[in-house]
């Protein structure tokens, strides 16, 4: 799991500096200071879940619900960028991975979150 959160941190950070080299100077700038901010709070706490698993884990959950929400809310845009409207350049495209990394991130931390309970349940049943 700590792999996949750096992975995913890593990833937005490459999305952001591709956003550079794509996107209009202003729009990537915009892009750049969300993607390092996004992917440098997950690779931080990838770093956190080096030394506590949980308190690493749960807080990328949470980053990454921040960034699903985020991503979301910029997916309307998608649909008409496909279908031949391109005011905005590719940035519809980029924001869209984003999300998707984002998303992907998060139902990996639930499964995982439901796994150690289910766990924990099984540990503490009583054995007859």
């Amino acid at each position: 799991m700590r792999f996949q959160i750096f992975f995913s941190g890593l990833a937005i950070l490459a999305l952001g500096f591709a956003a550079m080299q794509v996107l209009e100077k202003p729009a990537a700038f915009g892009f750049l200071l969300g993607a390092l901010t996004l992917g440098g709070g997950l690779i931080i706490c990838g770093l956190f879940a080096l030394r506590n698993r949980w308190h690493g884990i749960i807080g990328a959950g949470v980053v990454a619900l921040l960034g699903a929400s985020r991503g979301l809310e910029n997916l309307a845009a998608l649909p008409k960028f496909w279908f031949g409207g391109r005011e905005c350049g590719p940035a519809p495209v980029l924001e869209s991975a984003v999300a998707l990394i984002c998303i992907l991130q998060l139902i990996l931390v639930v499964r995982l979150l439901f796994a150690e309970k289910r766990r924990q349940m099984l540990a503490d049943a009583p054995e007859d």
